[in-house]
């Protein structure tokens, strides 16, 4: 019996690693009519997808891989291989860039910071090529960094060919890989999310024609606070869109929405506002527990410590159709026998989250506080209080 609750638990676990999790279709609320070919709706705070179609059908790219090229920079000034203050010449290649602009040239030195914001909010490509050309020493090494990060954060279904998203034979993604990578962009860069969110932009001595950030949304919904436009005749308009909301109860609620090829930078706003304001509508967020909460404190053997919490640093919080918070229950799983050395962050057991009779989560719980193992004696004990249980 043993061995096939084991076996259970290691499924639970795998299915909890996932980037998000379907929510049961337990009265599910119906998602609105989105006019566009892909979209997906994610509640970040509560790891769940509220909403999708075609999540994994490959499609063109657009200037969303600039989320991508943005990553690798943050990356390298986290490093501390390049600085936000450094100037970055401009190539002829950088400068001959098509498609937007932010209207540099061979003449100038330009700082990391403006070219993020020549990127980000101008969605500049020749700003694009001259992060890529300065961080990465050349393009083609940079591609290789992208295409790595994208292997490494689990974008099994994405193809970087260029940092900028021109149409290439091959440049691909899906919605669930654009869901992946812009959310452990908010999560790993905090510190740098304030780009998203500026409104207008140009570089002193260039045309400020282009100044206007093109995520509408950031002039609609004050909420609204990212991430990334995209358009080419073959991908259509594009918007990866974020908002995070205070909840009583709750705190903050981050939504994150894609949709993928509308037809029209109206139409993309239009429809990723209504896929927002569904997901707080239509759905209520339950905070089970907080930071570093245990969740339970099971019996650890051959340790310093007779128990160990287990829980989540960052809580753990759900979301579930509105109106149906009260058919929320949990159920709780370890290893077991749990025997130190136990680390901090060492995944031990998992937490299900039931809606009525279905699972809505299957959340990894961590060791909150290290366990030491115990002396010679200690050890021997529990091995005989072990062998007799």
């Amino acid at each position: 019996m043993k061995p096939l609750l084991n076996t259970l638990r290691s499924l639970a676990l795998a299915a909890a690693l996932a980037p998000a999790v379907l929510l049961a279709q337990i009265q599910a609320p119906q998602a609105p009519e989105i006019a566009a070919r892909n979209y997906l709706l994610i509640d970040v705070t509560a790891n769940q997808i509220l909403a999708a179609k075609d999540i994994d059908t490959p499609i063109e790219q657009a200037s969303l891989t600039k989320l991508m090229t943005a990553y690798i920079v943050f990356d390298a000034v986290r490093a501390k291989k390049v600085s936000l203050q450094q100037k970055l010449p401009v190539s002829e290649r950088a400068w001959k860039m098509p498609g937007s602009r932010m209207f540099i040239d061979p003449k100038m030195q330009v700082p990391v910071d403006d070219l993020l914001k020549g990127m980000i909010v101008q969605s500049g490509n020749d700003a694009t090529m001259a992060l890529a050309e300065g961080v990465g020493g050349t393009l083609e090494n940079f591609v290789r960094l992208m295409n790595e990060q994208a292997k490494a954060l689990g974008m099994s279904n994405t193809s970087y060919k260029n940092p900028e998203g021109l149409t290439e034979p091959g440049h691909l993604t899906t919605a669930r890989d654009l869901s992946t990578l812009a959310t452990r962009l908010m999560t790993d860069f905090p510190e740098h999310l304030h780009y998203y969110a500026t409104k207008h932009y140009s570089y002193p001595g260039t045309p400020a024609s282009n100044g206007n950030n093109r995520n509408l949304l950031l002039f609609r919904d004050p909420t609204v606070d990212g991430l990334k436009t995209g358009h080419t005749n073959a991908a259509g308009y594009c918007l990866v869109a974020t908002a995070k909301r205070e909840l009583p109860k709750v705190g903050t609620r981050r939504l994150l929405s894609i949709v993928l090829g509308t037809s029209s930078e109206n139409a993309r706003a239009n429809e990723s506002q209504k896929l927002l304001n569904w997901g707080y509508t239509a759905y209520d967020a339950v905070r089970l527990f907080d930071s570093n909460q245990a969740v339970a404190t099971p019996t650890v053997w051959k340790g310093t410590a007779n128990s160990v919490k287990m829980g989540r640093p960052e809580g753990i919080v759900v979301a579930v159709p509105s109106g149906s918070t009260g058919k929320v229950s949990t159920q709780v799983s370890h290893q077991d026998p749990l025997i130190a050395p136990l680390a901090k962050g060492q995944t031990v057991g998992s937490l299900k989250v039931l809606l009525g009779e279905q699972t809505v989560r299957d959340v990894p719980l961590l060791v909150l506080d290290d366990v030491e193992q115990a002396g010679v004696l200690g050890r021997a004990w529990d091995a005989i209080r072990l062998w007799i249980k």
